[in-house]
């Protein structure tokens, strides 16, 4: 093949890759528009990062920052209400120290702090702050937007790691 050749190739796979993204991408606009108008008059904060966030229990306690400990109960489903994980109602809540991405998704980092200790809050988020275009193979497609419910047991102050 000759430098021409390979250009154009090269031009035709982005344009066929770009054009399959945006279809998944409209697909994921799509879920997330049907969700929100079925709410009638639920209101959600729509973030910059993409991240919708409503306080369902006010907590009492502080809102955590970088480097401390959360302690916190999940559900986690699609934007159809089928639930796909949980720690909810198990005993022991999950683990995450604030700011790393090792355990938890963007899109639940960030959601963590607008809570306060002691709050349930629910998460709608998008594809690109979850588990991304790839998804979880056989459980989560990819560009599929997750729904959280969060409760936030307790928070240690600065723990780290």
């Amino acid at each position: 093949m000759n430098k021409l050749e390979i250009s154009l190739l090269i031009m035709f796979t982005l344009i066929a890759t770009g054009c399959e993204t945006n279809k998944w991408q409209e697909h994921e606009n799509r879920l997330i528009n049907n969700y929100l108008i079925s709410l009638e008059d639920t209101v959600y904060v729509h973030y910059s990062s993409g991240l919708y966030y409503i306080e369902l229990i006010p907590g009492t306690g502080r809102s955590p920052v970088d480097l401390d400990t959360v302690y916190f109960k999940y559900k986690a489903a699609f934007t159809d209400y089928v639930q796909f994980d949980k720690n909810i109602p198990y005993s022991t809540p999950y683990k995450h120290v604030m700011g790393t991405f090792e355990d938890v998704q963007i899109g639940v980092d960030e959601g963590l702090r607008y809570m306060k200790e002691g709050g349930t809050s629910r998460l709608l988020t998008p594809s690109s702050l979850a588990f991304g275009f790839e998804g979880i193979h056989g459980i989560v497609a990819g560009y599929t937007p997750i729904l959280w419910t969060i409760k936030l047991d307790s928070i240690k102050r600065g723990t780290g790691r």
